[in-house]
């Protein structure tokens, strides 16, 4: 009996003591995680659930109207440089071999340095001269046997007239080119048509339902009155459609593969634009070559720093190598560069072509299979011995592509930044623009806007960090055009300068290198991504 009735006191005082525990715990939680050293991210956690003080929540929301009102305001920028330009008849459109090209102040010999000036007068197919600007022009100068070349600057004088600046930065033959990629009508009718729909990419989304698999349509906007799956990026306010299977939960969409839809918002005469033989036709003719002579020894730049301000054009190659135009690359040690760092980089597969770059010429670095398929599968490599850490990841919808992806884990990239705790040795690469092509130019706003907000919390709590934006490639002239075009990606390239110029972050303008290399190609060779990735190692190291 005493045996039992010391039992039974065990067992009262053990619930006493739970009791206490219980009580004090729910009335200061923060306080008894410290006393315990449990893990800070718990501790912070319970301290913005407590509602007995006042928190400030991690991530301050910001109100979709102001994100609304900053989207208008970049939207309206590209408005005005964009004005509508109906055209009764081809004939009344921009003729490249109508129109005329001189060199100012021709001279038999130029100097490494010089400027070379031209100015362009755009002319119809009657051969009258164009009363307004606007042109998509490419300019360039180059010399094929010395593996050369550079961009140059155009300066629209909106009146048919343009200057066109050469900056002669090597010595020897150099040919000069200017083409017509679209002209201003044309322009104006991708403009308008890019705004006018969503539906010229279809999305078809996979979901699992027991031991079979069931597909529906998806979509950044569905015009259905059947249920729908929102995937909803809820502090930013982006979403994606998929109409809901029957039966099927939302949560069980696992993959995703898109196709171009037989759509167009361009009517027959704006198609007669897009012809390939009207796509980047030559206007400077045959007397396009000058001599240009080494006159005086080069100054001294300085090294390629983080943070340097960009100018046009921001450099050109030379034997396949790209040279700043303001500064200096200095070689570096990639392995050295790359020791104890954690690089991220977050966006399309141009940046993954800097993933296989760094894989195949670091070759102690090691691929983690992370159980995904696909190309634009998540890819992790790593060095153990020198402490490296690299990183791809996809950036959210929209992601066109016929093979199917993984959409199990996609985000946007402000999420991943915003879980990004950040340090001297953290990296952030992002490079957007080429997926979101198809679709009006306010998608793309919206993202730049959000990413852009998301980097400003980052580098409010971890000033160290650093963070390099890679521009879009230039692509094939060939690819369909009103979904496609350079010029969309001109405007993005526009939008993401205006809305990016405040940050202090590291910018590869991979927009003009693509130029100056004359690559016309979204996944340009091993050298050019290896030059890309020459101006981001000077920037980290």
């Amino acid at each position: 009996m005493k045996m039992m009735a010391s039992r039974n006191s065990l067992w009262v005082l053990l619930f006493i003591v739970i009791f206490l525990v219980s009580f004090t715990v729910f009335r200061n939680p923060p306080e008894l995680w410290v006393t315990f050293k449990l893990p800070v991210s718990f501790n912070r956690w319970n301290s913005v659930m407590n509602s007995s003080c006042p928190t400030v929540p991690l991530n301050p929301p910001v109100s979709p109207k102001e994100t609304e009102l900053r989207v208008k305001e970049v939207l309206e920028k590209l408005d005005k440089q964009i004005p509508p330009r109906p055209f009764p008849h081809l004939n009344t459109t921009t003729s490249a071999t109508h129109s005329i090209a001189t060199i100012l102040k021709p001279r038999d010999k130029y100097c490494v340095g010089d400027q070379l000036h031209v100015l362009l007068e755009a002319r119809d197919y009657l051969g009258r001269r164009k009363e307004y600007g606007g042109d998509f022009l490419r300019t360039r100068m180059s010399s094929p046997a010395q593996k050369a070349g550079a961009s140059g600057k155009v300066t629209d004088f909106n009146n048919g007239t343009y200057l066109i600046s050469f900056t002669l930065f090597w010595e020897g033959q150099v040919s000069l080119s200017v083409l017509l990629i679209h002209p201003s009508e044309g322009v104006s009718a991708l403009w308008r048509a890019r705004n006018q729909g969503y539906d010229r990419v279809t999305f078809t989304g996979q979901f699992v339902n027991g031991a079979s698999q069931v597909h529906t349509e998806c979509a950044l906007i569905l015009n259905s009155s059947v249920k729908l799956c929102q995937y909803l990026d809820a502090q930013d306010q982006e979403a994606f459609y998929c109409v809901k299977p029957p039966d099927v939960p939302c949560a069980a969409l696992t993959h995703m593969h898109s196709k171009n839809k037989d759509v167009s918002y361009l009517s027959q005469q704006e198609k007669s634009l897009f012809v390939r033989s009207n796509i980047g036709v030559e206007i400077m003719g045959k007397s396009n070559v000058i001599s240009v002579s080494k006159c005086n020894t080069a100054p001294m730049k300085e090294k390629c720093k983080f943070g340097m301000a960009s100018v046009t054009p921001s450099g050109y190659v030379w034997k396949n190598t790209w040279n700043p135009a303001s500064c200096s690359l200095a070689p570096i040690k990639i392995k050295d560069c790359l020791r104890g760092k954690f690089i991220h980089l977050m966006g399309d597969s141009t940046l993954r072509q800097w993933m296989d770059y760094f894989k195949s010429i670091v070759n102690t670095l090691r691929s983690v299979d992370l159980h995904e398929i696909g190309k634009l599968k998540h890819q992790l490599a790593v060095d153990l011995d020198e402490k490296i850490n690299i990183q791809w990841q996809k950036h959210g919808y929209p992601l066109i592509g016929s093979l199917v992806y993984s959409v199990k884990e996609i985000e946007n990239i402000a999420r991943i930044i915003d879980r990004t705790g950040g340090e001297k040795n953290t990296v952030i690469v992002i490079s957007l623009g080429q997926h979101f092509r198809p679709f009006p130019i306010d998608v793309f706003i919206r993202r730049a806007v959000n990413v852009h907000r998301a980097l400003q919390r980052l580098l409010l709590r971890s000033p160290d960090t650093m963070v390099v934006l890679k521009t879009e490639n230039i692509r094939e002239l060939s690819s369909d055009v009103e979904r496609f075009s350079d010029f969309h990606g001109y405007t993005q390239y526009l939008a993401l300068k205006d809305i990016f110029q405040d940050l202090n972050v590291g910018v590869i303008d991979a927009w003009d290198m693509t130029i100056a290399y004359g690559t016309n190609n979204v996944h340009p060779p091993q050298h050019v991504v290896g030059s890309q990735i020459d101006i981001f190692l000077n920037y980290i190291c």
